[in-house]
């Protein structure tokens, strides 16, 4: 599949090729025509094989990895940690939105620049592609209409243009009125067609048909149809337009040389050139080659035909040799070079872990919802059935009333019977619920009922709340259970010692730590870290932020002293 990483691969290698085979061009500009047109024609042939290059040889990287490397790698490094484990399904609802904000929270439903690159692309590809068949179409139409042309003196000059070019293979000589000037084209079965001004001019014959049998035995139509492909594919390469407009110019030139090579007179041949350009086809045929200059060609082709000190004459075989190693040693390592190879990989496994971590939220999610309705259906089969004689002797034994029942069903309580009977008998009513749910948002029955069950209530989970803003029901739980009272907190923060949330808060606790003003143990240091000693008692060791360990002693709860009898004296 064709993306834009792509097109932008082949525009700068597109671009290096074509203004490689430009300026060699103008380094080879004392050389024939023959042999330049075979550098241009080899960069062409270079640009035409540079896709398929491209898709078929293994990439080349030879550039540093950590030159391309990722903005945010980390963030990637995470994703394909964590892409391949297992979600734990209560955790699941709360990733949801970090995956979300990295892969793009909303898709947006309008195509991005990146998603049209390759159809703008394809579009104009699509035109040129489409008009170049036109012409073609219509040569061969043309030729269907053309009438074949039986003057002796034109088939006499064809007949000596083919011995002295060595011609041996068949031509079709024709005549269309369609035409102004001649042309020909055609590979396996080359065509010339005159015009009817042209069959007139039988002093012309000769140069005229010299000059596209060199086309003709040059493959000179083969390659004007490469160079349309060419500018098609690479259409917004304004590099490989002038290459093509070159490489024509080329042919031409070295067809003229073919002719004078042929014994023609340069004076004469000029003449010639000049009547051809005042009755051209307009580039009504795009895909054929013709004795009539263009506008920009005409001064050009005549300064070198009249040029006797030019080189003159076919590209050698050690030079098409140099063509061929030329197409081939800018083609290959070009194509194959990519600077973000390593780049694409690492977005590729990007991409991938990040699709099974989307894939595992979305298959945890789809567990939670499952386990919801699950409990849904439980708590409604219980809250329709019937409730059993014991159940309505705990409910009265503990003082459950139905005005207590409505109340919990307007908070959003549990409806099932044991529920119910806990929740009264701790203490648990609506008003707690209310007071304690504007406190922690989250906080479910069943976390209220073991909070109040070890004495929580409002004034501590308020206090709590001020201390550490981000504390939860479990928090609280924990903090009660181990003593920590909001005195403990306020008395540590004043001494100084920094309790960043409720795990700092219960392992001073734990470790035994008692308010400022205690005697402090001294202090040992050695190579492997730094060693605290309050006093006996259990310890604590902790790595600091320098990567030290730090052994912490804490001290044991003072014990209770003995009582001392006083000793009885003996009787006398």
């Amino acid at each position: 599949m064709m993306t834009t990483a792509m097109l932008l691969g082949l525009a700068w290698k597109s671009l290096v090729i074509a203004g490689l085979t430009l300026g060699l061009l103008r380094l080879a500009r004392q050389r024939s025509a023959g042999e330049r047109s075979m550098i241009a024609h080899a960069g062409l042939t270079a640009l035409l094989a540079l896709p398929a290059a491209i898709l078929l040889l293994p990439k080349w990287a030879p550039l540093p990895g950590h030159w391309f490397a990722d903005a945010a790698p980390a963030t990637a490094q995470k994703i394909a940690t964590t892409g391949g484990s297992a979600v734990d399904p209560a955790s699941a609802t709360a990733s949801v939105p970090a995956v979300a904000d990295l892969a793009g929270s909303t898709p947006s439903m309008l195509p991005s620049a990146t998603d049209l690159a390759p159809f703008l692309y394809l579009v104009p590809l699509a035109l040129l592609c489409g008009m170049m068949l036109l012409a073609v179409v219509r040569l061969f139409a043309m030729r269907s209409r053309a009438e074949i042309l039986v003057e002796r003196s034109w088939l006499s000059a064809l007949a000596e243009a083919q011995r002295r070019m060595g011609f041996k293979h068949g031509t079709a000589l024709l005549v269309s009125e369609e035409l102004r000037s001649p042309i020909s084209w055609g590979v396996l079965r080359p065509t010339i067609v005159l015009s009817p001004k042209a069959v007139g001019a039988v002093g012309e014959a000769e140069a005229i048909i010299a000059h596209e049998l060199a086309h003709v035995a040059r493959l000179d139509w083969a390659k004007l149809l490469g160079a349309r492909v060419a500018c098609a594919v690479f259409w917004f390469n304004p590099l490989v337009w002038m290459l093509a407009r070159e490489s024509h110019q080329l042919r031409e030139e070295a067809a003229d040389d073919a002719v004078l090579l042929a014994d023609i007179d340069g004076p004469d041949y000029a003449t010639l050139l000049v009547g051809a350009a005042r009755h051209d086809n307009q580039a009504a045929l795009l895909a054929a080659h013709g004795v009539a200059p263009g506008k920009d060609s005409l001064k050009r082709r005549i300064t070198r035909v009249l040029d006797g000190s030019l080189k003159r004459g076919p590209a050698s075989a050690s030079w098409m040799l140099m063509s061929l190693i030329l197409l081939a040693g800018i083609t290959a390592p070009l194509a194959a070079f990519s600077a973000t190879a390593d780049k694409e990989a690492a977005m590729d496994a990007r991409a991938v872990a990040l699709t099974s971590r989307e894939t595992a939220i979305a298959s945890a999610q789809a567990a939670v919802a499952a386990r919801d309705v699950a409990e849904k259906n439980a708590k409604e089969a219980a809250a329709s059935r019937p409730l059993s004689a014991d159940e309505l002797v705990g409910m009265r034994a503990v003082g459950v009333t139905p005005e207590y029942v409505a109340q919990m069903r307007e908070h959003g309580g549990s409806m099932d019977p044991d529920d119910i009977i806990a929740a009264k008998a701790t203490g648990v009513d609506p008003a707690y619920i209310g007071r304690m749910r504007s406190i922690i948002p989250d906080a479910d029955l069943d976390e209220l009922i073991g909070a109040r069950k070890i004495g929580i209530d409002v004034a501590f989970a308020r206090d709590m709340k001020e201390h550490f803003p981000g504390i939860g029901i479990d928090d609280l739980i924990a903090l009660k259970a181990m003593g920590v009272d909001c005195d403990f907190v306020t008395e540590m923060r004043r001494a100084g010692v920094k309790l960043r949330d409720v795990d700092d808060a219960i392992e001073l606790r734990a470790t035994g730590a008692y308010p400022p003003g205690k005697k402090a143990a001294k202090v040992a240091v050695s190579k492997s870290g730094a060693t605290v000693r309050i006093g006996p008692g259990p310890v604590i060791e902790a790595r600091s932020a320098d990567g030290r360990l730090a052994r912490i002693e804490a001290p044991e709860p003072p014990q209770p002293l003995e009582p001392v009898t006083p000793p009885v004296p003996p009787r006398s």
